[in-house]
């Protein structure tokens, strides 16, 4: 039983504190993650003007974003520009490389594209996504082999703009499986849920939220979980380690994404869909049962 581990990395805090603590944890037990990286400026307090949706605000407060977070986040594009992660912490990303785990571009700004790379010129996005790949190569040392789209805000015009670069596979969307869309390189969707999802439904808190994760489980299917380097590289790290051990006495072993790929995935694609727990669309595997 494997399970896809995907660890996102979205701010300078997250790279400062948390790829640390992540790497230590991983070491000590012998897994390989992927990791998507954010390398550009760390804007994310630019999502304060999300606040005005009551979706947005409920799970910035069940998730005690803030605490996860740090205040300070809240300053960073806002009152002041936000840092350019790759050109202080560049340490911190051929740490990842050098402990062997498999590289992903997550983006250059995650909160410009989170909230605009689907209504941005076509060039602009493209650019971006070219700093992005190139800051990861010259930073960590190696190219990213993989690329994910931030909160899952993808399209079927995003995909083809990633052409050419040389991915082996992408992690765009929430589903089921592997498949392959028509423009870029294969999907595999993401199933289980994330913490801040989660947390403040149906009774799920700390105390239960690895059992419920491992109870969604597929077993028989691509399992992919989704970590963040600043919440569980931070304070939590010990329920992320808790889970890595009930894993392991279940008999199951965390991997890298890309040793989950199959040889040939099937044809597919994406669509814009929802997932409990979080705020407004993200791309989601078309499903031909439900249509």
């Amino acid at each position: 039983m494997k399970l896809g581990l995907r660890i996102d990395v979205d701010t300078y805090r997250g790279t400062r504190d948390g790829v640390p603590e992540l790497l230590r944890i991983l070491d000590e037990r012998g897994i390989r993650a992927t990791f998507f990286l954010t390398v550009g400026p760390d804007n994310m307090g630019r999502h304060l003007r999300r606040l005005v949706r009551p979706s947005f605000l409920w799970k910035m407060l069940r998730s005690d974003a803030a605490g996860i977070y740090g205040w300070d986040i809240l300053l960073r594009g806002t009152l002041w520009p936000g840092p350019v992660i790759h050109r202080s912490l560049g340490d911190r990303l051929r740490a990842i490389a050098d402990a062997g785990h498999e590289i992903g571009m997550h983006a250059w700004d995650h909160h410009r594209w989170q909230v605009a790379a689907h209504r941005l010129p076509a060039d602009v996005v493209r650019n971006e996504i070219r700093r992005a790949h190139d800051a990861i190569g010259e930073s960590a040392g190696v190219l990213p082999t993989c690329t994910a789209a931030p909160g899952w805000r993808c399209t079927p015009e995003l995909l083809a703009l990633r052409e050419g670069l040389g991915y082996r596979y992408a992690s765009d969307c929430r589903g089921r499986g592997a498949f392959q869309p028509p423009h870029g390189p294969p999907q595999i969707a993401v199933n289980l849920p994330t913490w801040d999802e989660a947390v403040g439904h149906a009774g799920i808190d700390d105390s239960n939220f690895n059992a419920h994760v491992l109870a969604s489980m597929n077993r028989d299917d691509l399992d992919v979980l989704t970590i963040h380097a600043e919440s569980e590289g931070g304070c939590k790290a010990p329920l992320f380690e808790d889970f890595l051990d009930r894993l392991d006495a279940e008999g199951g072993e965390a991997c890298t994404l890309g040793e989950l790929l199959p040889e040939d995935p099937p044809p597919g694609r994406l669509e814009r869909g929802t997932v409990d727990g979080r705020d407004g669309w993200l791309a989601v595997r078309y499903d031909p049962v439900l249509g």
